[in-house]
């Protein structure tokens, strides 16, 4: 029996979705909840599985199309005891785990429920490793393409220690020196490092086929998260390229490097890997699709600015204080893992202003004519991703501490730039704050998130000279460190001294941080 499915609705609200990728092929075998493509709505990047066991029977849509929810993008060939189970509507399919990440009634385990970006999916199924089997080792347990090329490497040394051949000895460590003080910690990498099929053009490529290399030196590769395929190789031994250990840091090293500057470039807002390979000899202009998540950036963009008239009010503010403080509670953050930026102190002393000052958590309803006062208290981080700007939120940030709101954020904006971010993590914030300090910036006029009241800038904290007044009231010229704070705000809503005592009061707390303590 023949079973065509619809994209289902992946989002509330979303109406399309461009078809990203096919991830099977006509005459597949496919099992209930496999994923079969990769869907891209202006909110997330999503994996839409089978909604049967059975096989594909044909591809109703191309790569790169436009799709309406609704419309025909597969059908199976399914069994006579599977087309009676195969009644579900295509929304009931997109309530599945594979679409929302919500739990099966059943409870029953697959690789669904497993905290994994679609690439690293990929990964492991061209592997044939069942991510089941793979302890991830990323934020919150999420498997890397780091945890999926060490499980294939122990597989290959386990099957390569068991043939009859005499292996090629080798008196290299196991494990790289992680002396080098430029060397990313294992969560940075764990986070950053792209998968094979996204490994950087400008790095060398050999395209081999096989590469000899001792069991010691495939794990120094898999622990590098390097392809040792791809390692340039000096060496032959019997007619076949040879790998070394150092083949393998070196090459590793340049990897780095060339994910360090693609790092930089996101953080910049900038897409990553296309400014120079995408125009042909004699080529002045290029034309691409505006559509997906540019295209949503931009209506919200100009929705905002004709919508709510924008004030931006700026200053700046001594946080010497906050500077020596943060210092002080790295290494204790670093004991549970996690990184400790600026944002959560930031965060705090914005909730604490928020709640002096309501105005700013207001939103005004336009249809009912009515303000709505909120007491509740979801925090906006305006994240750059090479796709554009997106605001993960962290709800109820009143209700957290440093720390927690610290490891809450930094999930979430990795899961924003890895396009795994689901679009309720998108949604629901009441203020948000945007880092233009990031790329070296100092001050800004940041376009609201409406319908939000306002939204905060910081810049980058630089050494100033400041007058200090010492307890005797003596003052002398010192070196400080100032950060500069940019409020855009709704003047519907909020007046010029409303908007400028909400970033006082920013600022005492971020003069203070021990006041911090007190919320």
């Amino acid at each position: 029996m023949v079973r065509e499915f619809e994209l289902p609705d992946v989002g509330e609200g979303v109406a399309e979705g461009e078809l990203v990728s096919w991830l099977v092929d006509p005459g597949d075998e496919v099992t209930e909840d496999q994923p079969v493509a990769e869907v891209e709505t202006d909110k997330a990047l999503v994996e839409v599985p089978a909604p049967v066991d059975g096989t594909v029977r044909e591809l109703h849509a191309e790569e790169g199309e436009v799709v309406p929810v609704g419309t025909v993008i597969i059908s199976f060939d399914v069994a006579g005891d599977g087309a009676a189970e195969a009644t579900e509507t295509a929304a009931d399919a997109a309530e599945s785990p594979g679409a929302t990440g919500a739990e099966r009634d059943q409870g029953e385990a697959y690789d669904e429920r497993i905290f994994a970006p679609p690439r690293v999916r990929r990964l492991a199924r061209e592997a044939g490793l069942d991510l089941s089997s793979i302890q991830g080792s990323g934020p919150g347990g999420r498997i890397t393409t780091v945890d999926v090329r060490a499980t294939a490497s122990a597989a290959e040394t386990g099957q390569e220690q068991s043939r009859s051949q005499e292996p090629v000895a080798d008196t290299e460590p196991a494990t790289a020196d992680t002396g080098d003080s430029d060397t990313a910690t294992a969560d940075e990498a764990a986070s950053t490092a792209p998968d094979r099929a996204t490994a950087p053009a400008r790095l060398e490529a050999t395209d081999r086929e096989t590469t000899l290399a001792a069991p010691a030196t495939r794990r120094l590769a898999a622990e590098e998260d390097v392809d040792i395929d791809a390692v340039p190789a000096t060496e032959e031994r019997d007619g076949e390229a040879f790998v070394t250990p150092e083949a393998v840091r070196e090459y590793a090293q340049a990897q780095r490097r060339a994910q360090e500057a693609d790092r930089e470039a996101i953080e910049a807002g900038e897409p990553v890997g296309t400014a120079e390979a995408d125009f042909a000899p004699g080529e002045h202009e290029r034309r691409e699709p505006f559509r997906g998540v540019r295209k949503t950036i931009a209506e919200a963009m100009v929705e905002s600015k004709y919508s709510a008239p924008h004030v931006t009010h700026h200053d700046e503010v001594d946080v010497t204080a906050l500077v020596d403080a943060r210092e002080e509670l790295i290494p204790r953050a670093e004991e549970r893992g996690i990184r400790l930026t600026y944002m959560p102190f930031l965060m705090k002393a914005v909730v604490a202003a928020l709640k002096e000052h309501p105005e700013m958590n207001a939103v005004i309803d336009e249809d009912a004519e009515e303000i709505v006062y909120r007491d509740y208290y979801n925090i906006g981080v305006a994240t750059a991703t090479n796709v554009g700007l997106m605001v993960p939120v962290v709800e109820d940030a009143d209700r957290k501490g440093l720390l927690q709101l610290s490891s809450e954020m930094n999930e979430l904006v990795q899961k924003a730039r890895d396009r795994t971010i689901s679009p309720d993590e998108l949604r629901g914030s009441t203020f948000t704050i945007t880092n233009v300090g990031g790329i070296g910036g100092e001050y800004a006029t940041p376009i609201i998130n409406y319908p939000e009241a306002g939204i905060l800038a910081i810049g980058e904290i630089k050494r100033k000279p400041r007058v200090v007044t010492d307890e005797h009231g003596t003052e002398s010229i010192e070196p400080r460190s100032v950060l500069t704070l940019s409020l855009s705000f709704d003047h519907r809503l909020i007046d010029g001294a409303v908007g400028a005592r909400f970033t006082n009061t920013v600022m005492e707390y971020l003069e203070n941080p021990n006041l911090l303590l007190l919320e």
